[in-house]
């Protein structure tokens, strides 16, 4: 499958670039804009090796080139010279691995998941490997990657206890040419039909690695959705925003009195339902009483606070609302709409949770903009924690920050 990819190029292009990114590529900063390029030697294709030269003619790092993307070079290595070979990709598989540890100590008594490789964080740019049990889904943000894909593959193969990888496609990369490849497939090791099973917190999970949202699982709330579970016994809860019910589940597994889950998606709360399920020998679980709705989640919250429905814990984990810089006003607007509502929705002294994957909005103006909404809204939050990145999420650079959530006492 992998025969029809490019090969590696044995040119090497050289390059200039601005003295400011210089500085910043030095200082840790995974990527060089287009604009910034001052020179290269030669006409060169996707995921050629670019070395990065000072004005004194001396290495300065590594990269691949992108001659048709706003982000010309994704950096690998800075310093001495580095030859980007098999061994330069086991290390820094390795070195990923190492950081992951405990969250693989912690399920080692079931099947855990965790994100193996976070791109640009773990020296990979546009390269994430998402690890369940011993499946392990590759997905691409660039096009700079296919020519190194076929070695990728096998270094992950034979230094990890996978048994089969699965390739997912950005968006924009699906978009242009592929080699024959679709997002989805199989490309080592072989999978069993139907979903991938792990565990988190102890908990059984299916995941959809072929055609589910992101690999199959938002990863990244998994601190999140253990703190949520430790909060909820003898609660009614309300998951907005549900998706395939991780934090549904958490909360019944933790003694939740209720939880009712709701979605736009239909097929992704069918999935929540089996995951609660999959854990339905647990007695909390089998207890806990679990009602899903599909729907906008503006328009039910409303329909609930309209019918006086009110609840201990209401979680808020909407999906990005600013993909560029120029959304980042819509999404205040939204979440501060979010806030207002959801705050009708918890009782005096519940817990109000909420979060956000939107990378373009800070996490001092999320969390102003949730406090703000609140105090319009007449209700004073208690912060009790505020979170960030998991251990496997790590974060190097600024744009890298993405994720936020606040637990608040809503008196």
């Amino acid at each position: 499958m992998l025969e029809s990819l490019p090969q590696v190029s044995d040119r090497r292009l050289a390059v200039r670039i601005t003295a400011d990114a210089l500085r910043h590529v030095r200082a840790g900063h995974p990527w060089v804009f287009d604009e910034s390029v001052a020179s290269v030697n030669h006409d060169g294709a996707p995921g050629d090796l670019a070395v990065i030269f000072d004005n004194d003619r001396r290495f300065a790092a590594i990269g691949l080139y992108d001659p048709n993307g706003p982000i010309a070079i994704r950096i690998l290595h800075v310093g001495k010279p580095a030859t980007i070979d098999a061994d330069f990709w086991t290390q820094a598989i390795a070195a990923a691995r190492q950081i992951r540890q405990p969250l693989v100590d912690a399920e080692s008594a079931g099947h855990p998941a965790f994100r193996l490789i976070n791109g640009e964080n773990d020296g990979l740019p546009g390269f994430v490997v998402d690890q369940y049990d011993t499946t392990l889904v590759v997905k691409l943000y660039s096009p700079v990657w296919f020519p190194h894909l076929a070695l990728l593959t096998d270094v992950l193969m034979t230094t990890t206890d996978a048994t089969s990888v699965v390739l997912r496609l950005g968006r924009n990369v699906a978009a242009g040419e592929t080699y024959g490849l679709d997002d989805g497939d199989v490309i080592a090791g072989e999978i069993p039909d139907g979903p991938v099973l792990f565990t988190e917190g102890g908990l059984i999970f299916e995941a959809d690695v072929r055609t589910g949202q992101k690999t199959g699982h938002f990863l990244d709330q998994r601190a999140n959705r253990l703190r949520l579970g430790r909060l909820s016994r003898d609660r009614d809860v309300l998951d907005v925003f549900a998706s395939t019910g991780g934090f549904s589940v958490h909360a019944a597994a933790g003694g939740a009195r209720s939880v009712h889950s709701v979605d736009i998606s239909a097929p992704t709360l069918a999935i929540a339902e089996r995951n609660m399920a999959h854990n339905a020998a647990r007695a909390e679980v089998a207890a806990c009483e679990h009602t899903t709705e599909v729907g906008d989640a503006f328009d039910v919250m409303i329909a609930l606070a309209r019918a006086g429905k009110t609840y201990d814990i209401v979680i808020v984990d909407p999906p990005s609302f600013a993909q560029k810089q120029s959304s980042v006003d819509v999404a205040v607007r939204a979440y501060t709409r979010l806030t207002h509502i959801g705050l009708r929705l918890v009782r005096p002294g519940g817990i109000f949770v909420q979060a956000s994957c939107s990378s373009r909005v800070s996490a001092d103006l999320f969390y102003a903009t949730v406090l703000d909404a609140a105090d319009a809204a007449g209700r004073d939050l208690r912060q009790l924690v505020r979170t960030g990145h998991d251990i496997d999420h790590p974060v190097t650079f600024p744009e890298g920050a993405y994720l936020k959530a606040g637990f608040f006492r809503a008196l």
